[in-house]
């Protein structure tokens, strides 16, 4: 099932693409179709594109879908699948023996630790020991708000113990991943879904598409322009993560203008219980293994998805001082930070394509 709010992310986003692709309707060779896939990634993914028929456009979702589909089960580190080893299954295994796995869950693995390693802190995806115990609890504090409650300090710095990302030894000749740690547990969420976008672009770039843009959840990739109007970027909605998200208005803080490329937003308002009127999300900071508290939400925009989703959540955790150093070396990395109280800052890339900036699209 997908909650109210989850929905409502999914409609802000749709909306927020169809700004410019519905002025593409008027080319005479292509048409703007639009379909969504549910099931995968715990959220709502779009496909807006343009193509001469619709049985093009079928063709290029199924690769997307099977592609999505493929990913989705390999990151699950919850459930099992017939003939499938997954995150699951790695974790499983931890201090026992490797795993092989599919070439392409090596790779992103593979990814995750080299990002890890360029940048040092903020990401760790051998803490899932520690997100288990946030996960179980934010689960009983949903279901029965009356009896939530916090974890423990001493239960999270005893996981703790088992979130040596060093301890995580590939074999990529044999394909195989093996956590070396009793205990140890892997969590790939914060780059999976982006990751996942970003191979299926490419797939079907390799495919012939030209026009066409994902939104999974906070996750949107663009590729080309649209086709047949009087603009030739996209129009990508940045929700506000101080409006209420149980409302039924599709409130957005801003609009970012773009062509090639991806926007990805991480927040606190995603995925949160309360506890004595605080609101406690699942953005963990590897150093407190509590949930981070510098922002309201961090969107990053750049080419690649699978980096963007990384960012987002490094950006997130890391206080804005970082996180303002990271950017000034990282030129090709625009983001925008909202604190608490609705203040907003931003790097100069990004000032250039938000609306209330006075960006205006191509």
């Amino acid at each position: 099932m997908f909650g109210k709010s989850l929905i409502r992310s999914f409609i802000v986003y749709l909306l927020a693409c169809s700004i410019v692709v519905t002025t593409g309707c008027n080319s005479d060779k292509t048409k703007r179709y639009t379909t969504h896939l549910i099931g995968y990634f715990d959220t709502v993914i779009t496909l807006i594109g343009y193509c001469d028929q619709q049985k093009t456009f079928d063709r290029y979702v199924q690769m997307a879908e099977e592609e999505f589909s493929q990913l989705h089960q390999l990151c699950d580190r919850y459930h099992a699948y017939p003939d499938i080893a997954n995150v699951r299954t790695i974790n499983l295994n931890a201090g026992k023996q490797p795993v092989q796995v599919p070439e392409v869950l090596v790779e992103l693995i593979q990814t995750a630790l080299i990002w890890q390693e360029e940048t040092e802190e903020g990401v760790n995806i051998a803490l899932g020991s520690v997100l288990d115990i946030w996960h179980n609890y934010r689960t009983m504090g949903i279901a029965d708000p009356g009896q939530a409650q916090l974890p423990a300090l001493e239960d999270l710095t005893e996981a703790d113990r088992h979130t040596d990302s060093q301890q995580i030894e590939i074999n990529p000749a044999e394909k195989t991943v093996f956590l070396r740690e009793t205990g140890m547990s892997l969590d790939l969420g914060a780059l999976a879904k982006g990751y996942a976008t970003e191979r299926v672009a490419q797939k079907l770039i390799e495919a012939g598409w030209t026009s066409f843009a994902i939104s999974s959840g906070g996750n949107v990739r663009t590729v080309g322009a649209p086709i047949g109007g009087d603009r030739n970027q996209w129009s990508i909605g940045i929700e506000d993560p101080n409006e209420d998200q149980n409302s039924d208005e599709n409130a957005l803080i801003d609009t970012v203008y773009l062509t090639d490329g991806s926007v990805v937003t991480s927040g606190d308002y995603q995925r949160y219980y309360t506890v004595n009127g605080k609101r406690y999300h699942h953005i963990i900071d590897p150093e407190t293994l509590m949930p981070a508290d510098h922002f309201r939400s961090v969107t990053i925009v750049t080419e690649d998805s699978g980096w963007a989703d990384y960012l987002s959540t490094l950006l997130f955790v890391l206080p804005y001082d970082e996180g303002v150093i990271f950017a000034e070396e990282n030129p090709d990395v625009d983001v925008l930070w909202v604190f608490s109280d609705g203040q907003t800052q931003m790097t100069d890339g990004m000032a250039s394509r938000l609306k209330s900036m006075g960006a205006v699209p191509d």
